[in-house]
């Protein structure tokens, strides 16, 4: 038996596994059941039950026994006769079987050869010798024993009907060789060698493709030509299920690219995924559709949803195309659709949260209380586009988050500052590679929400390149009667923006497209005034910057002269962000001397503040006198607020030259020879010599050169100083004005007044000269902010001039010299 040994493994023919071992089917030597005498075998014998596989007479197989009960049945029946019945089980997953487990026909078996395992299990190698049935069940424990009557098989010696069954079955399991690739080609061979019919037909229906309960239905057979009959029709539907295998293989089979060759091993990959109990394609798709079912999304964007997910499953994963139509499916699925916070309809709460979050800013506040009752009212409101627009650092972008407390609502903030390409509000085709929805789409994501207060912030800092113009982006977005179906490239289904409450922020509306202005409600958020600016240092700038620095109330205090010296000294704005930098530098300085455990003053006084601040960076009284003729106080509005500005006009013994300095725009340089052009046609009434203008130069200066500055602010002021310079008149103390003029001595008006305004207050002025057709913006400024200002308004320059020049001349006039024969000027 030491050949047979050492090729027991190699001369496979077909194998399977079970819980009992693995079975591998031999053709052994004895292959007639019939040479084998019933007189031999005792009719009581240890049965042994297996899994999933059916022992036939003349075969042999290895067997791995580890149930105890078998272990012991196995090494006795090893020191006795080796001869055990194998019967197989009903349910091959049941542990530990009882008699009505297992099969009553069975095959009595020789053990061949025992090997100990190095894991404690045993595999014997058994050979099939004669079938039985058990007719008496003996005993249980402790394994198996049985009374059996041995079977006899009717098998014709000699008969044609048995040769052409012979031939058919080894046509049929040559057949099978040919189909299946698996089956190794030795076994070809072994079929040669086979020239007994019984034996075939064992041989063969121990090694079919056929459930346990088929083979067993086989052993059964007492009649041979009966079992070669059903053998071969279970043969014959083998070969049908191989050759329908093979031609669907033939039918979907190109030639194996690298792209199968992947597919092949994700599929594989999948299965083992889903044996592990690991996520696979098919489970993430079902999650998305059943994230999807739980939307309340129109009808036509739920169709397309479902279409993108069957899309999906038809891809293969390895495809450059799979994970872009993934994480599509997944941006819808993200989206807030229909699904609303609900609003807060208490108004009196609302305005006590927005006055508490901000000082002032009563228009704003009185716009957010209109559209809250008038939602509370109605139910049913598209959001407004609100535009909040004046200088830095006055609340604007934090207003918006006040907003949305008070409502009640969702806040996403998106900053526009820079912003040049045009797929950043519309997005991306999807098609393209690192394709993402537009910024819109992506806020709307994050606030999980179909109407929150959405802030833009810096709508005038958009920009225009080769890429596209996000402003006229914007045209659809901000327009209550079209967003109700924004389209974005990316998502290519209509989304629904017109509950979202749009708060636009800016700093200049010159430089808003006309068309995107005019979709917006401008509202307009100005500086502070002195007294404000002091209220907002002591309600919320100082607990902020407290907090954190780490500092408690008692740590520090504050006097008022001490803030309003920190405000006139170290800051020049009309927000309150540079305030807010300076008290944290103060702050500071107390921090470090707590922590250093030093002596310090907690209350800060306004010496304090120079000591820790350094000298002033501002001087406290901009306004000085009016000795020197030539010099008048303007009005401008800068992006950081208002502020007064100096032109200072001089003339010099020439010939009529003019010079303009100052970094000066167009705009002011053509307002400078307006001016003069004025002048010029009315020197007679104005009492000024007319050779005056072709004699001597005429220089005009705005100070702080190195700042650019232009606008139709400043008309009126240049001819008032050159009006002062030539005629040598006092220009009135504590005068401001502002204001643009025509060719015919009408004044124009300009904007910024409120801005202008706060600024002329800081610097002192009493009085200020404004167009008649300014009044309106006075009338709409609150009176605190006019308090002690007088305001003059004008229509024509000759009034302009009445009131800014006074009868009085300068302490030391220029006495002016003219040639008798003058010269024609040179230049303008």
């Amino acid at each position: 038996m030491s050949n047979f040994d050492n090729q027991l493994y190699q001369n496979l023919m077909l194998g399977d596994y079970s819980g009992e071992g693995e079975l591998i089917h031999l053709i052994t030597d004895e292959d007639e059941e019939s040479n084998t005498k019933e007189e031999n075998f005792s009719t009581e014998i240890p049965i042994l039950s297996v899994r999933n596989t059916v022992l036939f007479p003349g075969v042999v197989i290895p067997i791995t026994v580890g149930r105890q009960r078998s272990i012991r049945l196995v090494k006795k029946a090893q020191k006795s006769d080796k001869l055990i019945g194998v019967c197989a089980q009903k349910n091959p997953n049941m542990e530990d079987p009882s008699w009505p487990d297992i099969y009553h026909v069975g095959t009595l078996a020789k053990i061949i050869k025992m090997i100990v395992l190095p894991d404690g299990n045993t595999t014997i190698i058994i050979q099939g010798k004669k079938r039985f049935e058990i007719t008496e069940e003996v005993t249980e424990d402790p394994y198996f024993l049985a009374k059996v009557k041995y079977l006899e098989e009717t098998f014709p010696k000699e008969d044609k009907e048995i040769e052409a069954l012979e031939e058919s079955l080894k046509d049929a399991a040559f057949k099978i060789l040919q189909l299946n690739p698996e089956i190794p080609r030795e076994a070809q061979v072994a079929l040669d060698n086979i020239d007994n019919t019984p034996f075939l037909t064992h041989f063969l229906s121990s090694n079919i493709n056929a459930p346990v309960e088929a083979k067993q239905k086989l052993l059964e057979i007492n009649n041979g030509i009966e079992r070669a009959t059903l053998l071969l029709e279970f043969m014959m539907k083998d070969i049908q299920m191989l050759e329908l295998k093979s031609e669907i293989q033939k039918k979907v089979h190109t030639d194996i690219d690298q792209q199968q060759r992947d597919y092949f091993l994700r599929q594989q990959m999948k299965v083992l995924q889903t044996e592990l109990g690991e996520e696979g394609p098919e489970k993430e798709v079902e999650e998305l559709r059943l994230k999807g079912k739980k939307k309340n999304w129109p009808a036509d964007v739920s169709k397309h949803f479902e279409k993108e997910l069957d899309k999906i499953l038809r891809m293969n994963p390895s495809a450059a195309e799979y994970p872009i139509a993934l994480n599509y499916a997944e941006v819808m699925v993200d989206l807030p659709w229909n699904e609303f916070t609900t609003d807060n309809f208490d108004l009196k709460r609302a305005k006590l949260i927005l006055d508490k979050d901000h000082f002032g800013l009563d228009k704003v506040k009185d716009r957010i209380i209109e559209y809250l009752a008038v939602l509370k009212l109605k139910n049913d409101l598209k959001g407004p586009i609100l535009c909040l627009y004046g200088p830095p650092g006055v609340g604007k972008t934090s207003l918006g988050r006040s907003i949305a407390k008070a409502l009640g609502r969702k806040y996403v903030r998106m900053s526009l500052g820079g912003l040049h390409d045009e797929a950043e509000i519309r997005g991306h085709r999807k098609t393209y590679v690192g394709a993402l929805p537009g910024k819109i789409v992506q806020n709307m994501k994050k606030a999980k929400s179909s109407n929150p207060v959405f802030v833009l912030d810096e709508i005038d800092k958009l920009s225009a390149d080769f890429r596209g113009d996000p402003s006229s982006a914007f045209l659809e977005v901000l327009d209550p009667e079209q967003n109700n179906s924004f389209n974005d490239n990316y998502l290519e289904v209509e989304y629904d923006l017109s509950k979202v409450l749009f708060i636009a922020t800016a700093n200049a509306l010159e430089n808003i497209q006309p068309p995107l202005r005019d979709r917006m409600e401008m509202i307009e958020v100005t500086g502070y005034t002195m007294e404000e600016k002091v209220g907002i240092a002591k309600k919320h700038l100082l607990p902020k910057q407290r907090k954190e620095h780490g500092l408690k109330a008692k740590d520090i205090n504050f006097s008022k002269d001490a803030i309003v010296k920190v405000i006139e000294d170290y800051t020049k704005e009309s927000g309150v962000r540079n305030l807010e930098r300076q008290l944290g530098k103060i702050i500071r300085h107390v921090a470090k001397s707590i922590a250093m455990e030093e002596e310090y003053q907690k209350k800060i006084t306004p010496q304090m503040v120079r000591k820790i601040l350094g000298g002033e960076v501002f001087d406290k009284e901009i306004y000085q006198d009016n000795s020197i003729a030539g010099v008048v106080t303007g009005l401008a509005w800068t992006s950081v607020g208002g502020e007064i500005l100096f032109v200072e006009a001089s003339i010099s013994k020439g010939k009529g030259k003019l010079t303009l300095s100052g970094q000066l725009g167009e705009v002011m340089k053509e307002s400078a020879m307006t001016a003069i052009s004025y002048l010029r046609s009315k020197s007679e009434q104005l009492d000024i010599d007319h050779r005056v203008f072709d004699q001597y130069d005429l220089h005009i200066h705005v100070p702080a050169g190195a700042v650019p500055k232009d606008g139709p602010s400043a008309g009126i002021t240049m001819l008032t100083a050159i009006a002062s310079i030539y005629t040598q008149r006092k220009v009135k103390s504590n005068l401001a004005m502002t204001g643009e003029i025509t060719l015919r001595g009408k004044v124009m008006p300009v904007g910024g007044i409120k801005e202008k305004i706060l600024a002329a207050k800081r610097a002192g002025i009493k009085e200020i000269i404004l167009c008649k057709r300014n009044h309106k913006d006075i009338e709409e400024i609150d009176d605190s902010y006019l308090k002690g200002l007088k305001f003059h308004f004008v229509d024509q320059v000759r009034e302009v001039l009445d009131l800014a020049l006074t009868d009085e001349m300068v302490s030391e006039p220029m006495k002016f010299k003219f040639d008798e024969s003058p010269k024609q000027a040179v230049g303008s």
